[in-house]
């Protein structure tokens, strides 16, 4: 997996957590940094944890399936996406300010939870998963800190997009999976 294609998959997972984090930014009547901060450490967290206990779970089962394993990881990746697209169609919801881990915790889980399914998707593609989490960790930190001064900013008008991006990435990025496997791409 090339260093664009594995931008691509941590942009298209942090889009959740963004589109979260827009609307933390919202509940805020002051911003802060500090909010920025804990937003960014919890949702970059959780991205980069969940990811690596799906490549942990995946690699036990890895073995058992190689033979389809691309289609897996397609289904898995269009599923998180289709989820995505979804999702970027309903109102979105009302969010407290608050930022302790009682109301982080939830949320940063929530967002995570198709890192989970791409981490067994990485076992199945073999992708080394240290600098793999570190950089869709690093990289939900880093959109989930510029979504909160957003979503303080200019409110909740983007999140639907932002959703919607992220879903279409995956979804391509499963079809390419696919596509290469099956020998249908010249690259």
């Amino acid at each position: 997996m090339s260093l664009f294609e594995l931008f691509l998959i941590a942009v298209g997972l942090s889009m959740d957590a963004f589109a979260v984090s827009i609307c933390k930014g919202l509940s805020v009547p002051q911003l802060k940094p500090r909010h920025a901060l804990v937003t960014g450490l919890y949702f970059g967290g959780f991205q980069a944890l969940m990811p690596l206990i799906g490549y942990l779970l995946g690699s036990q089962f890895e073995q058992f399936i190689t033979n389809i394993d691309h289609w897996i990881a397609f289904a898995l990746l269009v599923f998180i996406g289709g989820n995505m697209i979804r999702e970027s169609r309903q109102q979105p919801e009302c969010l407290d300010c608050q930022f302790g881990p009682k109301a982080m915790l939830p949320l940063a889980v929530a967002t995570s939870i198709d890192a989970l399914a791409v981490g067994v998707t990485f076992a199945f593609l073999s992708v080394s998963i240290v600098p793999a989490v570190s950089f869709i960790g690093v990289t939900t930190f880093v959109l989930s800190a510029v979504g909160v001064a957003l979503g303080h900013r200019f409110g909740a008008k983007y999140r639907s997009k932002a959703e919607l991006a992220g879903g279409i990435v995956l979804i391509l990025m499963g079809c390419k999976i696919l596509l290469e496997h099956l020998g249908l791409l010249p690259f």
